[in-house]
């Protein structure tokens, strides 16, 4: 017969719970959670906003009205009625305020002295800059700086035009009253701002040459032809002007202003080729 073995399981007691003198245990009182009540603000502290707020609204208002009317004086007493241009010859001065003047408020002087302050208008084809100067509240003066162009040829469909040095300066679908064309140049490609790539660069100070002296005398050539060894004919109408070799161009050009006003409906050639200071000798020859 086996001995039973009982074992009391020992009971557990919640650590919270504390014993008091007859035995008993006494319940953790729960603790009373502090319930804090919004304290209502007095009525002036809400007044006092209220107040503040007014203030600021009145300023702000006051602020709106008087840059409204200032806007509104300016644009009402600022207005462009007097436009000088100067400097344009490949636009029209209408074209040229159209350029500087366009946009809303376009025609108002202080805006444009804001909107051109230290700065001119560029990326125009032909123009190097425009200065737009204030010269009062209803007048203002255009300057137009254009690229100087010594010719241009023709190149797939377009004209091509370069200054002094060669340098390619613009491209374009028309052609430009003024500038004569150069034909008799070889060359393979055209890149804007480049030099054309011809055989002998030193063509173009020629080429600046003979046109600084047509404008000096007030002559303009159609056109500026160069063979196969260089030498010079221009062409005004159908009258062609054999010039020869790059030597007394400037005699020869001076001569010619007079000479040109006796082939004027004439088709020819005027030799000039043997011409100098010294010998004065040319002939023509008409077709």
């Amino acid at each position: 017969m086996s001995d039973k073995t009982t074992i009391k399981k020992k009971k557990k007691t919640n650590p919270n719970l504390r014993l008091i003198k007859n035995g008993d245990v006494e319940e953790p009182k729960k603790k009373k959670r502090r319930i804090r009540r919004r304290e209502e603000r007095p009525e002036k502290i809400r007044f006092g906003r209220v107040k503040r707020a007014g203030i600021v609204l009145a300023g702000f208002s006051s602020l709106l009205l008087l840059m409204t009317g200032g806007f509104l004086y300016i644009i009402n007493n600022y207005k462009v009625t007097t436009v000088y241009v100067e400097g344009s010859v490949h636009y029209t001065n209408e074209e040229i305020m159209g350029m500087v003047m366009g946009g809303r408020f376009g025609d108002n002087s202080l805006l444009l002295s804001l909107k051109y302050r230290d700065k001119g208008i560029e990326g125009v084809p032909f123009i190097e800059t425009m200065d737009v100067d204030i010269e009062s509240r209803d007048t203002i003066r255009i300057t137009v700086y254009e690229k100087a162009l010594a010719g241009y040829v023709k190149y797939l469909g377009r004209y091509v035009y370069f200054d002094k040095d060669g340098i390619v300066v613009e491209t374009s679908t028309e052609e430009t009253a003024g500038i004569p064309q150069v034909t008799g140049l070889t060359f393979d490609h055209v890149i804007l701002h480049e030099p054309l790539p011809v055989d002998k660069p030193e063509l173009f100070d020629e080429i600046l040459n003979i046109t600084q002296q047509l404008s000096k005398y007030s002559l303009t050539a159609d056109r500026i032809y160069f063979d196969s060894v260089y030498n010079v004919t221009l062409y005004f109408g159908e009258a062609k002007i054999a010039m020869g070799e790059n030597k007394d161009i400037d005699e020869k050009i001076m001569k010619l202003q007079y000479i040109l006003p006796d082939l004027l409906g004439k088709s020819g050639t005027l030799d000039m080729r043997e011409y100098s200071e010294d010998t004065k000798t040319y002939s023509f020859e008409q077709d």
